[in-house]
């Protein structure tokens, strides 16, 4: 810790706020907390970042293969190479999971989930670690524990109710879920209070902090993937694919093309880091353009499958998943009157088109606008760490979650588009409802439905006069 924080002189009271041991202050050094010297901007400065590397992410482990096949090229096309390679051996993987069906989809999302939430708590237990306190890493994995729990038993009471129903022990879970969930969870908030070393408070509820943080930015997000997933699944692979798209091409027009630097350091702070520097004013604009075709062709394409398009239900009767209906109005062919001025430059009235293409338009230009500001936000928490990468799991990419620092943006924007512009009342979810109830409410709610039909005149005369 800098000298800016001052210890209490000779007659100061021992236990005041500023006569902070010499050990907590070099934790929050550590922590990257130290006080901002005046005059300084938004860059780092000596006393705000750790002294080591807090991760070895910048351990070389690419496949020996690869590194003798690529042996003699420049670095920077090396690492293109690298980076090309290994993104074509990922593509092909989500392409096999995707084949494999929702089941493995929700699998690989809990997988990356779990692996993101360990790569940022450990750069925090690496810093915690050090003064041997009890419980942080235990805790940690406890709260996810947690949250999961949470999460997965909603989504469970929204979409199996069926299967809710048909077992007991499930039953008991469902009715009293959010009872448990946040027993579970006061149970580990008083085990972190217990865990208080004194001296240490400050440390370890920045540590709390931390995981509550990593929690909401990790378990939340991944929670609201899965929600689009059930929505049908090109609400899953489209947001995923245009976030993908954008970061190939936006290196592809970076790497051929860049010139001017995307976000430039602050100009009061010679020695600041610059956020993201390899990104570039070409990239940037050149994703954008090939983002928005890309997203347009795909989802013209998918809008044409059932399996795609369709909500992911859960059949009771054979316990599977299942990707039949009566495909929405988004996903019908629907014909377009075209601009004045664009029926004189193409000649053309109308045009046929699915209403999802029009959507993607809009879910590409956030991907490719808004969507960076994810990986922004990831490089700024990766300087302030002097990291390189969160982890270095896949070679030339680093660690999972730098591949999907964007991907969950574009799924908390997915999720509240779909809220707000595309989603109806499900006719499942208020079925399943109904079949809580009470046998003498559901009567109840079959009369009045009744009722209204007839006052409104759907219902049919026959079924009236039967009455």
């Amino acid at each position: 810790m800098t000298e800016l924080r001052k210890r209490g002189g000779g007659g100061a009271d021992p236990d005041s706020a500023d006569n902070i041991s010499d050990k907590e202050a070099d934790g929050d050094d550590r922590l990257g907390l130290a006080g901002d010297a005046e005059g300084e901007c938004d860059g780092d400065s000596k006393a705000d970042t750790p002294d080591y590397p807090l991760s070895t992410a910048d351990t070389d482990n690419t496949p020996e293969c690869l590194n003798k096949a690529l042996e003699g090229l420049p670095p920077r096309w090396k690492n293109y190479w690298i980076r090309g390679v290994l993104s074509l051996a990922m593509i092909s993987g989500f392409f096999l999971i995707i084949y494999m069906g929702p089941i493995a989809l929700i699998l690989v999302v809990m997988s990356v989930q779990i692996k993101c939430f360990q790569e940022i708590i450990t750069i925090g237990y690496r810093v915690y670690h050090s003064y041997d306190l009890p419980w942080f890493r235990t805790l940690s994995w406890y709260f996810l524990i947690c949250v999961n729990y949470f999460f997965y038993g909603e989504t469970v009471a929204d979409y199996f109710g069926a299967l809710v129903q048909r077992e007991e022990p499930l039953q008991f879970l469902a009715r009293y879920h959010r009872f448990i969930s946040f027993a579970l969870y006061l149970a580990g908030f008083c085990m972190f209070v217990l865990s208080l070393v004194k001296k240490h408070y400050r440390l370890q509820f920045y540590m709390f902090a931390w995981t509550h943080v990593t929690l909401l930015i990790v378990v939340t997000q991944s929670h609201l993937v899965i929600q689009n997933l059930f929505e049908g699944m090109i609400w899953f692979i489209v947001p995923i694919s245009i976030v993908i798209c954008n970061d190939i091409m936006a290196y592809l027009f970076g790497f051929f093309f860049g010139r001017t630097p995307l976000i430039k350091p602050c100009v009061c702070v010679s020695h600041a880091p610059q956020l993201s520097p390899k990104k570039t004013w070409e990239g940037f604009i050149g994703g954008f353009f090939a983002t928005v075709v890309f997203g347009f062709i795909l989802a013209y394409l998918l809008s044409q499958f059932q399996c795609f398009v369709c909500p992911v239900g859960f059949n009771s009767e054979s316990n599977s998943f299942t990707v039949e209906c009566e495909p929405s109005d988004i996903f019908v062919m629907q014909e377009y009157t075209l601009p004045t001025v664009l029926q004189n430059t193409l000649t053309w009235k109308t045009v046929n088109l699915y209403p999802f293409a029009i959507h993607s338009i809009f879910l590409s230009s956030f991907g490719s606008l808004i969507g960076p500001f994810g990986g922004f936000f990831a490089s700024g928490f990766k300087r302030a760490f002097k990291i390189k990468d969160f982890a270095n799991t896949i070679p030339g990419h680093g660690g999972i979650m730098d591949r999907f620092d964007c991907q969950y943006l574009m799924a908390t924007f997915t999720h509240v588009y779909i809220a707000s512009f595309v989603r109806g009342p499900n006719p499942s979810k208020v079925l399943q409802q109904l079949l809580l109830l009470q046998p003498e409410q559901q009567l109840g709610i079959f009369h009045t439905l009744q009722s209204h039909l007839r006052d409104k005149g759907i219902l049919p005369p026959a079924a009236v006069q039967a009455e």
